[in-house]
């Protein structure tokens, strides 16, 4: 199997949101430890000259050119339901590769900041609780346990959904007409 499609295999079963052996990046939002699988992501950048796009939700920062290409970048704090953070020398932006229906596309997730990559095999990772979690729970692919505490792995695929940030698009905008109408009048 080429590296391609080992990748596109995982990543398929990632999106089906099983969680399995493997490396996760960890980084931090808010003083609490997230992680990713590194097969969804490209690089990880330093958190610099994000272009503002009206009309979009909160949570989309904005785009930067990376090489070339326009690439969406996705405020994860907020995207989970928590206040930004302030920008700092540490806070960072992960390139990931978000698959959806015409393809793959490029996104970066702004992080305050990004720790480490663990290895974490499947006993080192429990199902995602039922309750109590401070995120939506399809947003959370399991727990991992780590140093005698939990790191909540995300499932990208939910929290990156192109047909919701879409939505949050339309729904901002007609907000904002709807705003716009009754200020005219």
């Amino acid at each position: 199997m080429t590296a391609v499609s080992e990748k596109q295999a995982a990543g398929e079963t990632e999106a089906a949101g099983a969680v399995q052996q493997g490396q996760y990046l960890t980084f931090t939002i808010g003083g609490e430890t997230f992680a990713v699988s590194i097969l969804r992501i490209k690089e990880i950048i330093e958190y610099t000259g994000i272009t503002t796009v009206p009309m979009m939700p909160d949570c989309i920062r904005g785009v930067i050119n990376l090489r070339g290409a326009v690439v969406p970048v996705l405020d994860l704090a907020l995207r989970l339901g928590r206040a930004a953070s302030p920008v700092t020398k540490r806070t960072c932006v992960i390139i990931v590769e978000v698959q959806d229906d015409e393809g793959c596309q490029d996104m970066g997730i702004v992080v305050d900041a990004v720790h480490a990559v663990v290895d974490m095999s499947e006993q080192d990772i429990e199902p995602p609780p039922a309750f109590g979690a401070r995120i939506r729970s399809e947003f959370i692919a399991g727990m991992g346990k780590r140093d005698g505490g939990f790191v909540i792995v995300l499932d990208l695929a939910h929290v990156l959904a192109q047909e919701e940030l879409g939505a949050l698009a339309g729904g901002t905008a007609q907000a904002r007409a709807a705003e716009h109408a009754d200020t005219a009048q």
